[in-house]
């Protein structure tokens, strides 16, 4: 089955077994979630969310991105390489069942 799940603010395509990087849940590594915001289940479209479908994932992990690294050029400069912007914390989920 696949299903299209609305999870902090984002939308992701989801199948069972795929793995979704998701914002940070406070939820601890093994713990079940279960998201009922469904958008989308197969070729049933919901209005805006189908009534009775729930994805099931499991917590893989908790943790943080990297910095991302940014390459500036100036003519003449000793300034070329910087690190901008924050780590986002995430949530790396399992989804094992999707029922609709």
């Amino acid at each position: 089955m696949n299903a299209v799940v609305k999870v902090g603010g984002k939308q992701y395509y989801v199948t069972e077994g795929s793995e979704i990087f998701v914002e940070k849940l406070s939820a601890e590594v093994g713990d079940t979630v279960s998201f009922d915001q469904v958008l989308m289940l197969d070729s049933k479209i919901g209005n805006p969310y189908l009534e009775g479908a729930v994805v099931t994932g499991e917590v893989v992990k908790n943790g943080k991105q990297r910095k991302i690294r940014i390459y500036k050029y100036k003519n003449k400069s000793r300034s070329n390489r910087r690190t901008q912007g924050h780590r986002q914390p995430y949530t790396k989920v399992k989804i094992t069942k999707i029922n609709g």
